[in-house]
């Protein structure tokens, strides 16, 4: 893994649930293959407001206990309720999984607006005291180089991600980004303002040319001119766009890890092949 060869530097990745019961098993033959590298921990995802909550309990169970990796499980607090969230707790703790991601979370598509602005937790920093009270979780949040779409600014972005850090948080995992030097102008104005904690860079190989329109929109993130270049020139080459895609992260991934990240978080959406590519060629 990354460590053995840079001790400072953790590598991780992401997986995410299947959408039907019987695609379960394709999650756990990608993480027999994941498994190869060898990686710090492996994160899966909750699903709008709780949607995979099981899956995700099943799945990190699975990379816990089978795959023999530490698993951090995604928790969001839209939909939460304080009966389920006892409950999620309770089943993680039973699975003997024990990191876990706050995150406020999308609305569900089945959430009206109201709902959502009545819902019982506001934001991810309304869990984390239930989650502390019960004990022996580590917790990660989630963090945004360009700051979080929803924010006013920068500064007001900051405010709160140190304020989660103070309530608890015990490493951080960025938003995906594709500018390193946004990255590293974050990590100079987070360190002003007091935060200290490990910081994760996530890292999304984009190798279809369609992949980008949705990060985007979900991330905030901006794209530089190079990365639209490459996706121009290999619009009608998907084999090239694999390929090229995996280069442009490799790219960050080198730079940042001369730069002294404390991780790289892969966001490689279920694809052991890339996440392999990758760690070969950085490691």
């Amino acid at each position: 893994m990354i460590k053995k060869f840079f001790k400072e530097i953790e590598f991780s990745c992401e997986v995410f649930p299947p959408k039907r019961d019987e695609e379960m098993y394709d999650i756990f033959r990608t993480l027999d293959e994941i498994k190869a590298v060898d990686p710090d921990f492996v994160s899966v995802t909750y699903g709008a407001g709780g949607s995979n909550s099981k899956k995700t309990a099943t799945i990190a169970a699975y990379i816990q206990n089978i795959s023999d990796i530490p698993s951090l499980a995604h928790m969001t607090a839209v939909g939460m309720t304080e009966e389920k969230l006892s409950e999620m707790l309770a089943e993680l703790k039973k699975k003997s999984v024990d990191r876990i991601l706050v995150l406020r979370g999308d609305r569900p598509r089945s959430m009206s607006e109201e709902e959502f602005s009545n819902r019982h937790y506001k934001y991810a920093s309304s869990i984390i005291p239930a989650i502390k009270e019960v004990g022996g979780f580590r917790l990660y949040g989630a963090c945004y180089p360009e700051k979080h779409p929803e924010s006013k600014n920068v500064e007001e972005d900051l405010m709160y991600l140190k304020q989660k850090v103070d309530m608890g948080i015990d490493e951080l995992i960025t938003q995906m980004f594709f500018d390193n030097e946004k990255f590293y102008r974050f990590m100079d104005e987070a360190y002003k303002v007091g935060i200290t904690v490990p910081i994760h860079a996530g890292i999304m190989p984009i190798t279809k040319v369609n992949q980008l329109g949705t990060s985007v929109s979900l991330s905030g993130s901006s794209v530089p001119t190079k990365l639209s270049n490459m996706i121009a020139k290999y619009s009608e080459d998907p084999v090239g766009m694999k390929k090229a895609g995996i280069e442009y992260a490799v790219h960050q991934i080198e730079d940042l890890m001369k730069r002294g990240v404390s991780g790289i978080h892969l966001y490689s959406m279920n694809k052991a092949d890339v996440t392999k590519e990758i760690y070969e060629a950085v490691k």
